[in-house]
């Protein structure tokens, strides 16, 4: 079996987490295509979420009710979209999937963050697939430290 990029994060690679449970870790995701899109990462190596364990499963609905409430309460979110999307763990020859889940949060009208709007131009549709995620470092840093510190209250 190949080595699970999720249970070998380096340091680096946690620089952008904004919460950490018991059973889970929250990062804001390198893509920001949408603005305060995260990925909730289960901490143990796991392929598929019906081998979630009772207590991971609470832990988990607890969380996203508390991510949902920050990316609404700190940036406007109007909704927020779940997905547990395994799909490219597929596509290597020997499959070695790790349970995570993308939150992309939705918006209905600007937001603003360091003097820049973000606007959520599919806003009631799907998702777009191929979305630039490019923002300004400075605006990433700002989103993080802000869902960081509410979540963490």
């Amino acid at each position: 079996m190949e080595i699970c990029e999720w249970c070998n994060l380096s340091e680096k690679d946690k620089q952008f987490q904004v919460y950490e449970s018991k059973s889970w870790s929250v990062f804001l995701s390198d893509e920001q295509d949408y603005l305060g899109r995260c990925i909730l990462v289960l901490k143990r190596h796991c392929g598929s979420l019906s081998n979630l364990t009772d207590d991971e499963w609470n832990e988990l609905r607890n969380l996203i009710c508390k991510v949902e409430a920050c990316l609404k309460t700190v940036l406007g979110a109007s909704l927020c979209n779940w997905s547990c999307l395994m799909n490219s763990f597929y596509k290597e020859a020997v499959p070695n999937p790790h349970l995570h889940i993308h939150v992309r949060p939705r918006y209905d009208k600007p937001t603003v963050i360091s003097g820049n709007a973000y606007t959520d131009s599919e806003f009631g549709h799907h998702y777009a697939v191929n979305k630039s995620g490019v923002i300004p470092f400075k605006d990433k840093e700002e989103v993080f430290i802000l869902l960081k510190e509410w979540l963490n209250r």
